[in-house]
């Protein structure tokens, strides 16, 4: 039970079914992981061979970091859910693993975010020279991006400083001071706000780098069809694995965050945004098996050396035909590593 220094529950206990929350989701957390590891291992093999010669290959290999933490922290979730574990774990999971799964999420979304931009720079504005468009800024953008998620999520951790003896149900928001719970509330209201953010961004930016290669190539009319196959794939990729994976977790995030910390709710509410939190957040964490799919389209010389180390033929589509109009470099850069 919580020592006499503890803050009091937020209402009264709620009652879940054990079923869904100690067998199925960890189940399927488990599934993630093991595909998610083997495929950002893989993926992590590549990168160490791919140069970092463009800012978006800077953006995407931190990525690649991004995705391996979070699956990382999987084995701690399913162990602490499924009760297999010892309580001690439990608790480690809500001040430590749950904080380092989240920043790793949206680290993830903010550089999708920064591959957007560096995109649109590069395609529509193709005559415009910025620092931001260097492989050196990008480095440092990158760091000042973790930095940014540490600064917000690293609170959670220290503020999650409440005692507890051995209980049966460790809840996180019970181990938080009242400060500890203020911030909680207050980093989940900034991280949705990165999440939309970035998403509305993200659909502008390609918005414009769509209608930019179609009248171009409308204008040259030198295999329009095959380019314009090629961009919506690779524009399609990107936001079908923002579409699934993170909007309906952040649609659900808010209600929960307040169920959490506030006392107004019923068992019955707290429990169905429980059930609906776990299974969006689970859509989140299957970003780490979508992500790779995204490497492959996105980034040519990921495919090459990928084929390459498979033994398998690779072939640049479209190099030819692309070779051949006026603006054969820019649009190669466009369709290529879109």
């Amino acid at each position: 039970m919580l020592n006499s220094t503890s803050l009091p529950p937020l209402g009264p206990p709620c009652s879940r079914n054990p079923l869904l929350t100690q067998q199925v989701i960890p189940g399927l957390y488990l599934l993630v992981f093991v595909a998610g590891i083997l495929l950002n291992g893989v993926s992590g093999w590549i990168f160490i061979s791919v140069p970092s010669s463009k800012s978006f290959i800077v953006y995407l290999k931190n990525i690649v970091v991004a995705d391996f933490l979070m699956g990382l922290t999987f084995p701690f979730k399913i162990l602490g859910d499924s009760g297999l574990g010892p309580w001690q774990l439990r608790v480690f999971v809500c001040r430590v693993s749950a904080v380092v799964f989240y920043v790793s999420m949206y680290v993830s979304i903010v550089f999708f975010g920064l591959i957007s931009f560096d995109r649109y720079y590069k395609i529509v504005k193709p005559l415009l020279t910025s620092l931001v468009q260097s492989v050196g800024y990008s480095k440092l953008l990158s760091v000042m991006v973790w930095a940014l998620m540490l600064l917000l999520a690293v609170p959670n951790i220290i503020l999650t400083n409440q005692s507890v003896r051995e209980v049966a149900k460790v809840q996180c928001m019970e181990l938080k001071s009242e400060l500890g719970r203020k911030w909680h509330k207050a980093s989940n209201y900034i991280f949705v706000g990165i999440f939309w953010l970035v998403f509305l961004l993200l659909i502008i930016f390609y918005t414009a780098i769509t209608r930019k290669i179609f009248k171009s190539h409308l204008k040259s009319r030198r295999n329009s069809i095959s380019v314009k196959r090629k961009s919506s794939r690779n524009i399609f990729s990107i936001v079908f694995v923002f579409f699934i994976c993170f909007v309906p977790y952040h649609v659900a995030r808010i209600p929960y965050t307040m169920s959490q910390t506030e006392t107004d709710y019923s068992c019955r509410s707290k429990e169905i945004l429980l059930y609906v939190k776990e299974f969006t957040l689970l859509l989140s964490a299957a970003n780490v098996c979508l992500d790779p799919m995204i490497y492959f389209f996105l980034c040519q010389p990921f495919r090459e050396i990928l084929c390459k180390k498979l033994h398998i033929s690779f072939q640049a589509q479209n190099d030819s035909d692309t070779s051949k109009t006026k603006r054969g470099n820019t649009m190669h850069d466009s369709t290529d590593t879109l």
